[in-house]
């Protein structure tokens, strides 16, 4: 039993590192007031971008090819959050259409792009994170094993974001005028906030977070970029976002219920109890986990007021 548990722990990080930090990114978009449902499709661009850039400088750049990869995926995704951010505040269209067209776009432009360059719908990297253990931490009876022991270093990059994003967002002046459009605009707007001016710049940080999780998910346990990429992490993400209220902490504790999920799906064939059920039953079953929880939690879940509103100024 404790091979099984000190098995699925690691895993279950390396799952819930990029779920997070996506969700995250959702985070700063509906806080600002934006919807954005097009986490999926940025997530997709983000993971194209590391592929490829790493599969042309691996020869070249050496071990520091896989960190800019995820720069790159970073500032991939927050371009083409752009698209949404002018469409959602600039030209005050439907967030949720947009959200979707970005989600559309992402899903052929880069399966395209990857045949037209590759001749293959597959890119395959030879340069990723490896798993490593933490040095002295590792030493540390059960929680050594459990936490710090096999782990990629991304996952404590992203959580030095989520540790960032707290304190960004609740004790920093930028964290309050980014809340207040996203609860009140209008009021916002009467203290001399620039509403339009922090509702792009919450979108743009969605769209960088969302491009660096498709990054991690290439750069550590996917290897590849595919059709498969688009596996509904940025949909899961969004779950994560409502069943933890809106907050980075709740995020985390979500992210990680999805994130055990998801690892007790992948690693049934190793669990001889769970050997004998249909596959349909273990693919699905984390986002069955996820409408349950929603449905349970869902009440109790309240968002940012003015999430999905285009701002009009003139009903001030």
């Amino acid at each position: 039993m404790w091979d099984i548990i000190s098995s699925i722990v690691p895993l279950s990080l390396a799952y819930t590192a990029p779920l997070l930090i996506i969700a995250l990114g959702g985070l700063y978009s509906e806080r600002s007031g934006i919807v954005n449902i097009g986490l999926e499709g940025l997530m997709g661009v983000g993971a194209f971008a590391a592929a490829m850039f790493t599969i042309t400088f691996q020869g070249s750049l050496g071990g520091a090819t896989i960190w800019i990869a995820l720069l790159v995926s970073l500032i991939v995704g927050m371009l083409l959050s752009l698209f949404h951010a002018f469409a959602s505040v600039s030209m005050n269209a439907n967030q949720v259409i947009s959200g979707t067209a970005i989600n559309m776009f992402s899903t052929a432009i880069t399966i395209y792009m990857a045949r037209w360059l590759t001749g293959s719908s597959n890119v395959q990297i030879k340069r990723f994170f490896i798993k490593t253990d933490v040095p002295i931490l590792s030493d540390i009876p059960i929680i050594g094993d459990l936490f710090f022991t096999k782990v990629y270093t991304t996952t404590y990059v992203v959580l030095a974001i989520v540790i960032f994003s707290w304190f960004l967002l609740n004790k920093t002046r930028f964290g309050l005028r980014l809340r207040a459009c996203g609860e009140n605009p209008h009021s916002a707007d009467s203290m001399g906030v620039n509403v339009s001016r922090m509702r792009y710049i919450g979108v743009l940080i969605s769209g960088a977070l969302a491009g660096l999780g498709g990054g991690i998910v290439i750069m550590t346990y996917a290897k590849e970029f595919s059709q498969l990429t688009y596996n509904g992490l940025g949909f899961l993400a969004l779950a994560a976002l409502i069943f933890g209220k809106w907050k980075p902490f709740g995020i985390l504790g979500s992210s990680v219920f999805f994130g055990i999920a998801m690892t007790v799906a992948n690693m049934s064939v190793i669990i001889p109890s769970l050997q004998n059920i249909p596959n349909i039953f273990l693919n699905t079953f984390p986002y069955v986990v996820t409408l349950l929880a929603l449905v349970l939690f869902s009440n109790s879940s309240i968002g940012p007021k003015a999430a999905g509103e285009p701002y009009d100024v003139s009903k001030r």
